[in-house]
């Protein structure tokens, strides 16, 4: 059987792959990515938040993806019935990125891996992983590209970016079950023909429906627009229809907000649904491994905390690679699967007490508390790391206090 070798092997081309790739790259690091797609391809994915843009910068990856003038995304809009909670990313709680994109991810990742390429980095498509096996001091994986032919890569470390593929969780049972209720999502793309001039046209909104389920509608810069749904999988499977066109065409005609503007509008492609979509693992690294990504756990579309994840988990697997390469130690537990668990575990809580209603709740109390709102902002834009803001530090039980208190208050009322 053929063989070849590298430093890393990076599993994944998509956000999380070509931060790590490129970031090792850029230190020196020999690196291979092998992506089983053959881009551009579509993902779902399309909101990002501030706190990516540090790592696209960090990996040297930022200037590409300006010069592609993606919709610019300064905050998000929220929509309950007659009531509206806007949330501004420059009126927030510390430092950090005022603003990130709005992007098609087909576009936005073919960007990032054309960039990869142009550095020289040995990106390989069309090429899937059969087999991992880990012997001590590296590792031999196994694949098959396009033409059909076998190969061996062996690696030091692997760095798993696969995403939705899930490659080295699937290899090594390390699938668990996700605390995140059950939901399910069903979306689209659209030639906006009747989106509104100005910022009406291009800012993300979030128009709930029921306390459990949601509409997105993401503009982008090519005139197209995103609309998706999200609810309990339960909701999602009986809303009828002949096919999914026409179970979401009923379920924008629910949208009091945006009935007339997607009146008519023909989709571009027949909606997708995904069910059940959040996952989880019972570890994030092993000897000559981590997970980054989907590939490792996927909480909720509502806060676009995805990508974020996905970038954060590469760059710092990346790095923590680098150290251990300069003979430094590296504290696996730690540095790596603690810290990211830190920031799952906030970003959980608030699509937990998104659905069960406390969240919305301190979203469209009147009159705001400026004070509050900063510091959920910081959150939403992807600074969950930061324990000098109590709503990350005490995201377990702050959210839950006050709807609390807000709710007696207003049952006084």
């Amino acid at each position: 059987m053929l063989k070849e070798s590298t430093e890393v092997l990076v599993i994944g081309a998509g956000p999380s792959g070509c931060v790590a790739a490129s970031y090792l790259h850029n230190n020196g690091v020999k690196v291979k990515v092998v992506e089983r797609s053959k881009f551009p391809r579509f993902v779902i994915g399309e909101s990002l938040i501030p706190r990516v843009m540090d790592h696209f910068e960090e990996a040297g990856l930022l200037d590409a993806l300006i010069a592609k003038d993606f919709e610019k995304k300064f905050g998000a809009r929220f929509i309950r019935g007659e009531e509206l909670c806007v949330f501004d990313f420059s009126i927030k709680f510390g430092d950090g990125w005022d603003w990130t994109w709005q992007v098609p991810r087909a576009d936005f990742d073919n960007t990032l891996a054309e960039e990869v390429v142009r550095k020289g980095i040995d990106l390989e498509f069309e090429t899937e992983v059969l087999d991992v096996v880990f012997n001590g001091t590296d590792s031999v994986t196994t694949v098959r590209n396009k033409e059909g032919v076998t190969r061996e890569i062996h690696a030091k470390f692997i760095i798993d970016s696969s995403g939705y593929g899930r490659v080295l969780p699937r290899i090594l049972k390390l699938d668990a079950p996700s605390s995140i209720p059950e939901n399910s999502s069903m979306f689209t793309h659209v030639k906006d023909i009747k989106r509104p001039v100005g910022v009406e046209g291009t800012q993300i909104t979030f128009d709930i429906l029921e306390t459990k389920v949601w509409l997105w509608v993401i503009p982008f810069s090519n005139g197209n627009t995103s609309i998706g749904v999200v609810g309990p999988t339960s909701y999602i499977n009986a809303i009828g229809g002949a096919n999914n066109t026409e179970a979401l065409k009923k379920i924008i005609a629910q949208s009091d907000f945006y009935r007339d503007r997607f009146e008519g509008v023909d989709f571009l492609f027949e909606p997708h649904k995904i069910e059940n979509y959040s996952c989880s693992v019972t570890q994030l690294y092993g000897p000559g491994y981590t997970l980054t990504g989907n590939s490792s756990e996927f909480l909720d579309p509502v806060f676009s905390s995805g990508v974020c994840f996905a970038t954060e988990s590469g760059m710092l697997s990346a790095k923590l690679f680098l150290k251990e390469r300069n003979g430094e130690k590296v504290d696996w537990e730690t540095e790596y699967s603690d810290y990211m668990r830190r920031g799952v575990n906030v970003f959980a809580t608030y699509v937990k007490e998104w659905y069960t209603g406390n969240l919305q709740t301190l979203f469209f109390h009147q009159p705001e508390n400026p004070d509050v709102k900063q510091k959920i902002c910081s959150v939403l834009a992807g600074y969950v790391w930061d324990e000098e803001n109590p709503f990350v530090k005490k995201h377990d039980r702050v959210i839950k206090s006050m709807a609390y208190m807000l709710q007696n208050e207003k049952s006084a009322e």
